[in-house]
């Protein structure tokens, strides 16, 4: 470990691991045995309650107490999420209490953290507390991500326990999970970079979303509303302003198409696009009464791959482009799925297993045979093929380099019941994917045509293309809906999806025998088409774009190449969204989102770019991943995103413009007119 990151862990974190005694000494077995007066107690400490009685479940925990589970020498508590928080400014001294722009830049000495101020809060704390003063060993159960560690760290430093601590990483929640994880717990400073690195971001958001709000909202506010400045929401403000603009800014331009029916199949000219209708119209008369020759036909046949199993990005988008899902209620919906033991660690950015998974994938498959939604087994007949036989091992699902913390999201093979109408949903494209990178791989043909007419003056070539499948393979599983699904992924207004449709029909047709050199008759025509503005953002390729730090990437594989300078988390991109639309900063037009006179007048306003590119904030998740993985120092990214703070608020403080950002109340926000159609 590097001495800048020894540094870093003695600067942001108190050390309550020193004198960890041997494992053996405060870790059990689980086979059952009578507490003592004498023996060591372990506590337990979860994120939510419902985790925290299945953990009990497992280990003997079996008594019920008032905020805890007891029995054969462990204590089982929990969380409701975060308890605790970074201190307000007024907690570090009084000047910083009102909102003045001679206070700016706010940077405390020392960060502290507080008990959020909640009744059930402190009431839950004060339980931990005791447990935690008066135990002999603890062991952190927390969600295994960033924002687990810091949860449960945070809660040990404020009731001050002394005792070893070890932690339990498992990437789902089924009763063997929970066993292999308490068998093998780790040691709690093996995680100290993942902490690390929580605690950065918190810190990171706090200087730049205190400072730079209150700057906004001191200098351009109106003394009416916060203006609420972020991290990683104003970016994400950013790109849905820039690209609201750039549609309304869109000049259509008129352009024409030459094309010609023969035998009944649409052939479009290779010239492409006729800028002038004149030319085009000299096209048509050049080929007008003239035959049509077949100069090409070649068939060619290929092999599509199965895609990628789920991370949370997605997931969540395929189930805004399917089922209208928001990105926040995907997440909630699967980890209700994790909580319930279906699927397994939601918040994941990876869509590769670790090739230990490999074993116990035929076992989660057998599971998916047995599954019933209304007496129907719908994946039987899918797994049908492919059972009785080992599941084939791809480098494109199975790669350990690829994995870091958790796996991509699978089913657990849990068989589940009780699945309401959208858990089902969310269920189903989870279970289908899993079952699709077993398939084979979808077999077609690609027919391609090429065709002339010899004017007096020239020769205008013609092409047409046509797709047939001839093993649908893991099509199978996906099915047409999907297809179309995929292909509208940016046509959120019913002319851009009409037109991907068609356009994908047109693909996937089979065309009729051509045989090179025969000609006939032929019908040209000449359409007049208009050039139209790039789609508004709907949640699904918002994500996407947060995804790839504002760059639209169609390729799978370059797409997760980008991802390690995507704008904010997986985990964190659903509240960021929700946030804009709390602030009124947008707001929803059906499934487009529009930004508001606010939001669009506050990225105008904002002139350093730290605040608002994608593209930087991106380099800064990337520092906070590099953190993680103890490639770079969290001082350093600290005293950096200092200097930056200080940096806005001289440049803001220097504008004498007299700018001000129209607030808008509830009732003025739905007066707001959504821009027309284009």
């Amino acid at each position: 470990m590097s001495a800048a990151f020894l540094s870093a862990s003695r600067l942001f974190s108190r050390n309550f691991f020193a004198g960890t005694r041997d494992n053996s000494q405060i870790i059990r077995t689980f086979a059952a045995k009578k507490t003592t007066n004498n023996e060591d107690m372990i506590v337990c400490i979860a994120e939510k309650p419902s985790v925290a009685r299945d953990i009990a479940r497992i280990i003997g925990a079996n008594s019920s107490r008032d905020g805890y589970m007891e029995g054969n020498g462990y204590q089982v508590t929990w969380t409701f999420g975060h308890l605790c928080t970074l201190k307000e400014p007024g907690d570090y001294t009084a000047a910083w209490k009102p909102w003045a722009l001679t206070q700016l830049p706010m940077v405390p000495q020392r960060f502290g953290i507080k008990l959020i101020d909640d009744n059930g809060i402190k009431k839950q704390f004060a339980i931990i507390e005791r447990l935690m003063q008066a135990a002999d060993g603890i062991v952190n159960c927390g969600d295994a991500g960033q924002e687990g560690e810091l949860i449960q760290r945070w809660v040990m430093q404020k009731a001050q326990a002394k005792c070893p601590v070890k932690r339990l990483w498992i990437s789902s929640m089924t009763d063997e999970a929970i066993r292999e994880g308490f068998a093998n717990l780790k040691d709690q400073q093996d995680y100290q970079p993942l902490y690390l690195a929580g605690l950065s971001r918190a810190i990171g958001d706090w200087l730049l979303g205190m400072n730079a709000t209150r700057l906004y909202t001191l200098k351009y506010g109106q003394n009416r509303q916060v203006l609420s400045i972020g991290r990683v929401q104003t970016p994400t403000l950013a790109l849905i302003v820039n690209r609201q603009k750039e549609i309304e800014n869109f000049k259509p331009e008129p352009y024409w198409v030459l094309a010609t029916v023969y035998r009944d199949t649409t052939f479009t000219a290779t010239k492409g696009k006729f800028t002038s209708k004149e030319e085009g119209e000299k096209a048509f008369a050049t080929i007008e009464g003239k035959p049509f020759t077949v100069t090409k036909v070649e068939k060619k046949e290929g092999k599509e791959q199965p895609p990628q199993l789920y991370d949370l990005t997605s997931l969540q988008v395929d189930c805004n482009r399917k089922y209208g899902f928001s990105a926040e209620q995907t997440l909630n919906l699967i980890q209700a799925l994790y909580e319930r033991k279906l699927t397994t660690y939601p918040r994941v950015d990876t869509q590769y297993l670790s090739d230990d998974i490999y074993p116990k994938c035929p076992q989660t498959m057998n599971g998916l045979y047995q599954t019933k939604f209304n007496g129907v087994a719908p994946y039987a007949e899918l797994i049908k093929p492919i059972g009785g036989k080992p599941l084939k091992k791809s480098k494109r699902v199975f790669d350990t380099s690829k994995v870091t913390d958790h796996h991509a999201i699978i089913p657990t093979g849990v068989i589940p019941s009780n699945l309401n109408p959208v858990e089902q949903k969310v269920y189903d494209l989870v279970a289908r994917r899993f079952i699709a990178v077993f398939l084979p791989d979808c077999k077609f043909s690609t027919t391609t045509v090429l065709g002339e007419v010899k004017g007096d003056e020239e020769v205008v070539e013609f092409k047409v293309t046509g797709k047939e499948i001839l093993d649908p393979g893991w099509r199978v599983v996906l099915g047409k809906a999907s297809e179309k699904a995929e292909d509208t992924e940016n046509s959120e207004n019913s002319e851009n999806a009409e037109k991907a449709e068609k356009a994908s029909e047109a693909e996937e047709r089979t065309l009729p025998t051509f045989v090179k050199g025969e000609s006939g008759d032929h019908k040209p025509t000449l359409t007049e088409k208009w050039t139209t503005p790039p789609p508004y953002y709907n949640e699904a390729s918002l994500l996407r774009a947060m995804e790839t730090a504002g760059k639209f990437v169609e390729d799978e594989t370059l797409r997760a190449a980008m991802k390690e300078n995507g704008i904010g988390r997986p985990s964190s991109r659903a509240s960021i969204i929700e946030t804009l639309f709390k602030r009124h900063y947008i707001k929803r037009d059906r499934k487009r989102l529009i930004a508001t006179p606010t939001g669009i007048e506050l990225i105008d306003l904002i002139r350093e770019e730290l605040l608002k590119s994608c593209e930087l904030t991106g380099i800064w998740e990337k520092k906070l991943r590099d953190i993680e993985h103890q490639k770079y120092d969290a001082k350093q990214f600290i005293d950096e995103l200092k200097a930056q703070v200080a940096e806005i608020v001289h440049e803001v403080m220097a504008d004498n413009s007299n700018r001000r950002v129209t607030v808008l109340s509830d009732a003025e926000l739905k007066k707001v007119k959504s821009p027309k159609k284009q």
